[in-house]
């Protein structure tokens, strides 16, 4: 699939790996719809000319109608990008008592039940493509869905699922001619991660073998228009992290 014949959302568009995805799409030709829970994505969309609808990941009938927004803006769907979710820190047992049930089910029903929903309803609209290959869904997956660390058990567990349906729906949509895979990010230089004073930067960069730095979203989307563009790539989790295997 070529990038300027692409016509994509992207979740989490707003900020982040989102933003960089959608901006990366837009200068390559592509046309780009941003859903987002955030309005402040109306101003990034129209800043690189993209689409934008407000969206809930979790609930079907806003996922609905955001994916019908963007196709007829676009005249049609052939790729979809999910990069909404949340990273939440909590142990199984802490200073206040056992893991709160509702932080771990909040985590699952945005990272993992979110990026389900808009997959599905995404693929759904694809299959009415014409030609042989109908559509291509990228997944954000992580690196602490093998390394995941103290305190990221719902995280962990959420990222570890999308990793995992990665190759059945990969298999479920192959009779559709649509390709499925996802990118396990390591440490990403975000807006959240840019937050963290330098030293605490510096300390997660040195992890990581080589090269020694954080990862810019910038080849986060990169990594994503090579899925698109790959016709033979599919049923895949990559890991983007430096060759960082977390302690």
């Amino acid at each position: 699939m070529q990038l300027d014949q692409t016509r994509a959302i992207v979740t989490g568009g707003a900020s982040g790996l989102g933003a960089a995805t959608a901006r990366f799409l837009r200068a390559r030709g592509s046309r780009v719809c941003i859903l987002d829970r955030d309005p402040a994505g109306a101003d990034s969309a129209r800043e690189i000319g993209a689409e934008f609808v407000e969206t809930d990941v979790t609930d079907e009938a806003s996922v609905t109608r955001a994916i019908d927004a963007a196709s007829a803006a676009m005249d049609g769907l052939s790729a979809c990008v999910n990069c909404a979710g949340i990273a939440t820190g909590e142990k199984t047992i802490g200073r206040d008592g056992p893991h709160r049930l509702d932080t771990f089910r909040r985590t699952i029903e945005i990272n993992l039940i979110g990026s389900f929903n808009v997959l599905r309803l995404a693929a759904a609209e694809m299959a009415r493509n014409p030609g042989e290959e109908k559509g291509v869904i990228v997944n954000t997956a992580s690196i602490a869905a093998y390394d995941g660390q103290a305190g990221q058990a719902a995280y962990a567990a959420s990222k570890a699922a999308i990793a995992g349906m990665t190759l059945p729906v990969a298999r479920d949509l192959a009779r559709n001619g649509i390709r499925v895979v996802a990118i396990a990010p390591g440490i990403f230089a975000t807006p959240m991660l840019r937050a963290l004073p330098q030293e605490v930067q510096d300390s997660l960069a040195a992890d990581v073998p080589f090269p020694r730095r954080l990862g810019d979203p910038a080849e986060f989307a990169r990594m994503a228009g090579t899925i698109i563009e790959s016709e033979y790539l599919n049923g895949e989790v990559i890991r983007l992290d430096g060759a960082l295997r977390m302690r």
